[in-house]
């Protein structure tokens, strides 16, 4: 399938056997959120992971995904309020004996002294909003309720619109990160991203140690739709996370949003992930309602590369059924895109890399060929390729393993590690593995990309286009 599918690993899905059976579903990235569980839970996931991906004989790829500065209030002195609209609350680090105001603890300093008032909150994923009716000294605030319902302890806050003072790497990430790091996860999700640097503090990191793993940045703040071209240049791979960022934005914009988000990607050839409430209702439901399976379904045909599980397969009570659902939806919506899809040429300001992957997939849309093939020490070559979404299946042959497993993110890849040091010509290369591929047909064609260096140079970029036949 050219869709790929990212599950969230919890209590429904941790044992062997279910991760096997969503393997064999269908996923093709697990997603450990470390919001939750400790080393001892992601180490024995992981080794089952590996197991199962030695067992399948194809890469399964693992994205560790870090909490980030997730903003929550405290506990509340009786565990919850019952609010009604006009209702008043004091927010701050303190109450006195003097307050007349029902108590809401928040310890972020920063963020209260960025306080004015008229700025709007939402509390519990959406399901309160608030404006600020007072600022008080001290660093606290009196808030309004616009809406009625029932407020519990440690709910997350947003403040929509607003950018808000805080780093987008704690010191539990720094932790995590290394955690996850030495359990051998193979990509990582850096959570409320706002600007281009957030993305640059989480490379360093991953260079201090020596990693080259692939980094995904999460878009949940009305920050990172502003700053969205310098932040995809920067990522690897680019999330649309729609919970935080439909709290964050109005509801009705957030289509849209997705849309130029996907779209934004695609023109850079950069992996786009779309995630949050894809198959909610199945969580305890066998089928989704038909808005999921739309959902779903207008995801791949905008062009993310990927669609994600979370709660569904996190803790669901059909985990497997939910993934083997999302996979059918998927080819179906893939099957319209393709049939419908325009191959655009590059823009005149492109790379010559675009311009080969352009005449690679024209060569095959107007040839009877069977597939794509591609060798590429960076994957840029296979994404190039992905990015013009093409109907056929793109073979990515490398030899690095963290490129390897970094090409699952990427639609329409099956990626291939080539261990042939005696075969020095990355074509050639290429042509023993589809002359070796089971799958591919006696006297099929394939087109091909790959680098191939001129006499007395060492340069390996992607500088051919050739129809190969087996």
């Amino acid at each position: 399938m050219h869709t790929k599918i990212i599950a969230t690993v919890g209590p429904a899905s941790s044992s062997k056997d279910i991760l096997e059976s969503l393997a064999e579903a269908g996923v093709s990235v697990f997603r450990l959120n470390f919001s939750h569980g400790n080393k001892e839970f992601f180490a024995e996931v992981i080794t089952s992971i590996r197991a199962i991906e030695k067992n399948l004989g194809r890469p399964i790829t693992i994205m560790q995904d870090l909490s980030g500065p997730k903003i929550r209030i405290g506990n509340l002195p009786d565990d919850k309020y019952t609010v009604n609209i006009g209702d008043r609350f004091l927010l701050g680090s303190f109450q006195t004996d003097n307050d007349v105001h029902p108590y809401i603890p928040f310890e972020y300093d920063a963020l209260l002294e960025s306080l004015e008032i008229g700025d709007r909150l939402v509390l519990a994923d959406g399901g309160l909003e608030f404006f600020v009716a007072q600022v008080l000294e001290n660093k606290r605030a009196i808030i309004e309720s616009t809406g009625s319902g029932i407020i519990t302890s440690r709910k997350g806050l947003a403040l929509p619109g607003k950018s808000i003072p805080l780093p987008a790497i704690t010191e539990k990430d720094k932790l995590d990160l290394m955690v996850g790091l030495e359990l051998g996860v193979d990509a990582v999700a850096i959570s409320f991203v706002q600007t281009v640097e957030d993305v640059r503090e989480l490379k360093h990191l991953l260079y201090q140690q020596g990693s080259k793993i692939p980094v995904v940045a999460k878009l949940e703040r009305q920050n990172a739709i502003d700053n969205l071209d310098a932040i995809v240049a920067e990522a690897d791979i680019i999330m649309v996370a729609r919970g935080d960022l439909g709290v964050e934005c109005p509801l009705s914009s957030l289509p849209g949003i997705q849309k130029h988000i996907i779209s934004t990607c695609n023109a850079m050839a950069k992996p786009v992930i779309v995630a949050t409430q894809m198959l909610l209702s199945m969580v305890h439901n066998l089928t989704p309602t038909r808005a999921e399976v739309t959902d779903v379904a207008n995801a791949v045909i905008d062009g993310a590369d990927c669609v994600m599980l979370s709660e569904e397969t996190a803790m669901g009570d059909h985990p497997v059924e939910t993934v083997k659902y999302m996979k059918r939806i998927a080819q179906e919506a893939q099957e319209y895109l393709v049939k419908n899809s325009i191959l655009r040429a590059p823009q005149e300001s492109s790379s010559p890399a675009q311009f080969l992957a352009y005449a690679a997939c024209l060569l095959a849309e107007k040839s009877s060929v069977h597939s794509l093939a591609a060798h590429s020490l960076s994957g840029m070559a296979a994404r190039q390729l992905s990015s013009c979404r093409p109907r056929h299946m793109i073979f990515a042959l490398t030899s690095d393993s963290a490129v390897l497993h970094a090409l699952n993110f990427s639609w329409g890849v099956s990626p291939v590690l080539v261990q042939d040091e005696t075969e020095s010509s990355h074509l050639l290369r290429v042509e023993n593995y589809l002359n070796t591929n089971s799958t591919i047909p006696i006297g099929a064609e394939t087109v091909i990309t790959a680098g191939e260096p001129s006499p007395g140079s060492v340069n390996r970029g992607t500088n051919l286009v050739k129809i190969f036949k087996k």
